[in-house]
């Protein structure tokens, strides 16, 4: 067994690991980075742009589809399956191969192949053939599918992950989605309009990540109106009968080719030998850590990406990548670093998207705030663009008037989001979002009515504005 002494070792190659790389270099050149899987992102791997390839295609089957609600007659739609896949499949190695390429690009000295894992504080093991004594350690080993074990057990091949997915040379016949959450809503849907039979069932209620109560009913109301859901049902009745998978619901039994689980992902840790690492963990066997430097305690060790188990997206895994990857370098000369305020998007349609502080967070908070909201069935643009359906929720800070946070479901809602993260980041007032330009006739004059209806409930500022007469409902 070699072994070798550096001054920072990074375990996993994604993009927290990727980020932190770059961050630790910039101190030091004794980094050493292992990975023990293929090099490339989740992202660009099984994730963001796979799965926006796939909805890319079903958005076009559905503009066709819809097109007649616009007075332009189409001689139907022929979906090919196989070409459709070849481009998701085709696009996604091509963004890949730019991840690999950079990994590639590193110097070889700084590159070991294996599993990582803890066999005393400091010290790592790779696959048995190195021995590795790193003075600080980033763990950014990401995250996995959540999967029940015995699900996997009764169903083998024929139940998937999203990775698996979008391997397929074909769109099957009918598919089975388990779960309601982001990546559930988002492949449900592009599969169902890409002529593919769907059932979602989920184990509560809830659909998708809305807190506000009124907007997660709209949220069931407009998704379900669509893709075919069964909600409440924690332990649907599953068995598998040759190449098919056969679903009992309320008497009835249908069969699917191919069982989608998304129902959750937990961080990659198992394995990775932390009894041994002499760290704390929580009761779900995670690190505790401080968000704004990313150190474990007061332990030379950091922790970033989707293995924090908090927010699993690509751009909170590069900053905390960065971060914990500067301070890793620069050891022990920690500093605290801003984080970005909190955006999410959903890629379904309607989309949705929560910004900043959540309804049920400053709920939980004890926060005293307002509301402010707004329906897009009447928003001008939007009915115009025949997207007239969902809703925008605004929350603001009683005694200050400072945006705190927003959810939606609607049109635009990824646009909508990044206009309304920068406005929380900043520290905006509902007076001065109102007092900026919005032209017309767009989809973010409906956020000006949000706003207006959050300045009268806030009570604050000037009477405001009677909108134009002439501009319709939502202007």
């Amino acid at each position: 067994m070699q072994a070798l002494s550096v001054d920072v070792a990074i375990v996993g190659t994604g993009t927290a690991g990727m980020a932190a790389y770059r961050a630790a270099r910039q101190h030091t050149e004794s980094v050493l980075a292992i990975e023990s899987g293929p090099y490339g992102t989740t992202c660009a791997r099984v994730g963001c742009m796979p799965s926006k390839l796939l909805i890319a295609a079903a958005e076009a089957a559905h503009a066709v589809q819809q097109a007649a609600g616009f007075g332009v007659r189409v001689q139907g739609v022929q979906i090919d399956g196989r070409a459709v896949m070849q481009r998701v499949r085709s696009e996604r190695d091509r963004f890949v191969g730019f991840v690999t390429e950079s990994v590639d690009s590193w110097p070889a000295a700084h590159r070991l192949r294996g599993h990582a894992r803890f066999v005393a504080p400091g010290v790592l093991e790779v696959d048995g053939h190195t021995r590795v004594k790193a003075a600080r350690i980033v763990i950014a080993t990401g995250s996995e599918p959540q999967i029940d074990p015995a699900w996997q057990q009764a169903l083998g091949e024929r139940l998937i992950r999203n990775d698996e997915l979008f391997d397929w040379h074909d769109l099957p016949r009918a598919v089975l989605v388990l779960g309601a959450g982001v990546i559930a809503l988002e492949l449900a849907q592009a599969l169902h309009r890409l002529g593919v039979r769907v059932r979602l069932v989920g184990r509560s209620q809830r659909v998708g990540p809305l807190t506000d109560p009124v907007l997660q009913a709209l949220s069931r109301e407009l998704l379900g109106a669509e893709i075919p859901m069964h909600l409440g049902q924690p332990q649907p009745e599953l068995r598998r009968e040759g190449d098919e998978v056969v679903l009992r619901l309320d008497g009835q039994e249908e069969r699917v080719d191919w069982v989608l689980a998304a129902t959750g992902r937990r961080p990659r840790l198992q394995g990775l030998g932390l009894e041994h690492s002499g760290l704390p963990l929580d009761a779900d066997g995670v690190p505790p850590f401080d968000r704004h430097t990313g150190q474990v305690g007061a332990h030379p060790v950091f922790i970033a990406g989707d293995a924090t188990a908090e927010l699993q997206l690509l751009h909170e895994a590069a900053d905390e990548g960065r971060i914990a990857g500067d301070n890793a370098g620069r050891w022990p000369d920690v500093r605290v670093r801003p984080r970005r305020a909190p955006l999410a998007v959903v890629f379904s349609d309607p989309q949705i998207a929560t910004v900043g502080r959540r309804h049920a967070e400053l709920l939980q908070a004890g926060v005293a705030f307002e509301t402010g909201r707004v329906s897009f069935a009447d928003q001008g643009r939007s009915r115009v663009m025949r997207k007239n359906q969902g809703g925008l929720h605004l929350y603001a800070d009683k005694g200050t008037g400072r945006l705190l946070g927003a959810e939606m479901i609607g049109p635009a809602a990824e646009h909508l989001g990044h206009l309304l993260s920068w406005s929380v980041q900043r520290g905006d007032t509902v007076q001065q979002m109102l007092d900026s330009p919005f032209y017309h006739p767009v989809v973010e004059e409906g956020l000006r009515t949000a706003l207006r209806d959050l300045q009268r409930a806030l009570r604050m500022g000037p009477p405001p504005v009677e909108r134009c007469l002439d501009c319709g409902p939502g202007a």
